[in-house]
């Protein structure tokens, strides 16, 4: 089971992301210093690192700064509010494999962690595929029947949360969840507005709402069931 750190400082973030990753089948340490993190990395062996900048004694930079001048090679993910175009260059720089700005869709994260870790083909496919649905999460394209389709970040987001959890039915909580991170309004009608952009995008049909529940990727040739 390859094992993750988790560097934060904040307890709710902290939790959010563990949580997610130990369902995804990943075994999670956390820590909330710089100090710590240092220790950590060097130390216990992690397979993978998620990274806060605003540590509370020394930031997520001079972490990184230690760690690559020790001469670890460990996968570093940044996982901050910090994202500027300056930091995300420094970031990497420093050595980060990848950045990512808070707030952030749970689903992304999983998906960098899987390819950082280069594990099993079976969970770190860089294609998903329903029917004549394509996402290339690398490249960051969508097709669509061969034709490629231009979808922003929050719409290839939520197509790609459909795609990985096709048939089930996902409520509007999980869909906010998954996509728009551990900071959303539980009462915003924000899904339900992207899930019509996407629907204009993809097809009218390929989204199903479910009376009360949520909503489905239709089955492939099901669409006009």
């Amino acid at each position: 089971m390859p094992s993750i750190l988790v560097v934060e400082d904040e307890p709710r973030i902290a939790a959010f992301v563990v949580k997610g990753l130990s369902a995804a089948g990943f075994a999670c340490t956390t820590v909330s210093t710089g100090h710590e993190a240092v220790a950590e990395i060097l130390t216990d062996g992690h397979d993978l690192v998620v990274l806060d900048l605003g540590l509370p004694d020394i930031d997520g930079f001079t972490v990184l700064e230690r760690v690559r001048g020790s001469g670890s090679t460990v996968p570093v993910i940044i996982l901050t509010a910090r994202g500027s175009a300056a930091d995300v260059v420094t970031g990497l720089e420093n050595g980060a494999d990848d950045y990512m700005a808070k707030p952030f869709g749970f689903d992304e994260l999983l998906a960098r962690v899987r390819l950082r870790l280069r594990t099993e083909a079976s969970t770190t496919t860089t294609t998903l595929a329903h029917g004549d649905l394509s996402l290339d999460l690398r490249s960051r394209r969508a097709t669509v029947a061969g034709t490629e389709v231009d979808l922003s970040a929050r719409e290839f987001a939520l197509l790609e949360t459909f795609l990985r959890h096709a048939g089930q039915v996902l409520s509007r909580e999980q869909l906010l969840s998954r996509v728009w991170g551990y900071d959303f309004d539980p009462g915003s009608n924000v899904v339900d507005v992207y899930v019509r952009y996407l629907r204009q995008k993809i097809g009218a049909d390929r989204v199903v709402t479910v009376r009360g529940m949520g909503y489905r990727l239709a089955a492939p040739g099901q669409q006009h069931a």
